[in-house]
């Protein structure tokens, strides 16, 4: 099985695709992580346009079985929350259009997951990442932050954690 998980930003949308194979050594593989990045002096529909066909791009190449998105977080910040709806909103409807399952994950579950703490920091969260997935480190990917690939890593594993009741 294949898990496309997907950190949502306008800016930058992180990605994590991992394969599962039970009856492996290593039950999670992974295949490919990085980042969707839009210029910030790009107007807000065309940011939107380009995550959607690179979306389409990730979607058609990897295949995977399902998406395991972050769910929106409302902090203090809601002019940023509406805007990184809008990404994960064309992030759902692209999943949509390829009719694959899409399943959602709250930040501070996917920590807690992962880590023991929902108020886990970054560097935490990729420890554990990298001990999950069988890796000393996770390189910077060519475009965009490692936090947000990370991240989309993380909700993949916590996904196929919480599937076959790992936790």
């Amino acid at each position: 099985m294949i898990i496309f998980g997907i950190d949502p930003g306008t800016a930058t949308t992180g990605y994590g695709v991992i394969e599962v194979d039970e009856k492996a050594k290593r039950v999670l593989t992974l295949i490919e992580y990085g980042c969707v990045v839009t210029p910030k002096e790009m107007e807000m529909p065309n940011r939107l346009w380009s995550i959607q066909k690179d979306m389409q791009i990730l979607l058609r190449r990897y295949k995977p079985d399902c998406i395991a998105i972050e769910q929106l977080f409302f902090g203090i910040n809601s002019r940023t929350a509406m805007t990184v709806g809008q990404a994960r909103g064309v992030v759902l409807m692209t999943g949509a259009a390829h009719s694959i399952p899409i399943f959602e994950y709250q930040g501070l579950r996917v920590k807690l997951t992962l880590t023991g703490s929902g108020k886990s920091d970054k560097k935490a969260v990729q420890k554990s990442v990298m001990k999950y997935l069988g890796k000393r480190k996770l390189a910077k990917p060519a475009k965009g932050f490692i936090d947000d690939a990370a991240d989309a890593l993380a909700v993949a594993i916590v996904h196929y954690l919480k599937s076959n009741d790992r936790v």
